[in-house]
């Protein structure tokens, strides 16, 4: 007689769910290796109808996305050969490279913001959700609720207050008006998140330190910190795909010093219409910060989603 386990799942079911996840993370990769291989089309395969899935890769995507041309004639062509691989790229259509473009800026803005907030935002989370953890505050449920309200409201619901109280403080277009924005925003999860992880820890552990000579801070930064240590990874890239993927805001109160490369990835525009290969270039280029950032921080990732699922 064969033995049967209630908790171990027999092969059958394996294989079922070892399909269906394979199934979901093709169907989920499709579009993003779509979007690579776009950014290494030419702009012909790029828009040619049916689609083509085997092509000549060319880097005139990523060469368009990062300099400024214009259409010149045959004299100025002849005058000026290229002396360089994307130069020549660029001649070959016919046309010269008179600087570089903008998106180099905007996406440096892009990581000044998104990692400036997310660094605020877990910061300060980290304090607040100390202090509801481990003192008696008074009405606490309310002003945790509150807390969590503000995460609740959709960002247009507040978009004209905001514009206007940028404008007036001088906020628009800069950096540290759009950090203090999406800090705001982030502030809310980080309290919620980093409070259940405190909870998690024990006080006892805080009481051995004090009793060891630790001041009330000492006992919070070695001991509390390193055991809430997945906890504030979690939260991290949490705020970070937020402030990095943020759209309406940034549309709305920046334009040029401080914009960020989600608005300006749109507007690439190439010779007779939208360049798809710069845009692809863009995108692909976009998404490899949150990328690496999530990948270093994967195991505490998992781990965060699970810690106290089991209580001891």
């Amino acid at each position: 007689m064969s033995s049967y386990s209630i908790t171990e799942p027999s092969v059958r079911l394996k294989w079922i769910a070892c399909v269906l996840v394979v199934l979901y993370a093709l169907i989920t990769l499709v579009p993003l290796l779509w979007i690579i291989a776009t950014g290494f089309k030419s702009s012909s395969d790029a828009i040619a109808y049916p689609p083509k899935v085997v092509f000549e890769p060319t880097l005139e995507g990523y060469v368009n996305l990062f300099t400024l041309q214009n259409r010149a004639g045959a004299e100025q062509l002849a005058a000026n050969p290229p002396t360089t691989w994307y130069e020549q790229i660029v001649h070959d259509k016919g046309m010269v490279i008179s600087g570089p473009s903008r998106f180099g800026e905007r996406f440096m803005n892009s990581v000044i913001i998104g990692f400036g907030s997310t660094f605020l935002s877990v910061f300060l989370g980290t304090l607040a959700a100390y202090a509801f953890s481990r003192y008696r505050i008074p009405l606490k449920d309310d002003l945790m609720f509150f807390i969590l309200s503000t995460r609740m409201m959709p960002p247009i619901a507040v978009a004209i207050p905001i514009f206007l109280m940028f404008r007036a403080a001088g906020l628009s277009d800069t950096h540290a008006g759009m950090i203090l924005l999406y800090t705001a925003v982030n502030l809310s999860l980080a309290v919620w998140l980093l409070k259940g992880f405190i909870d998690e820890i024990p006080r006892e552990y805080e009481e051995a330190a004090l009793i060891d000579g630790y001041t009330r801070f000492q006992a919070f930064v070695k001991v509390v910190l390193p055991q809430a240590a997945t906890g504030i990874a979690s939260t991290a890239i949490f705020c970070l795909i937020f402030a990095w993927n943020e759209y309406a805001f940034a549309v709305l109160l920046t334009s040029g010093t401080a914009q960020t490369a989600p608005p300006f990835i749109p507007t690439i525009i190439g010779v007779g219409g939208r360049d798809w290969p710069a845009v692809a270039a863009g995108a692909t280029l976009f998404l490899v910060p949150v990328m690496v950032f999530t990948i270093l921080l994967r195991k505490h990732l998992l781990r965060g989603i699970t810690f106290g699922a089991v209580r001891k």
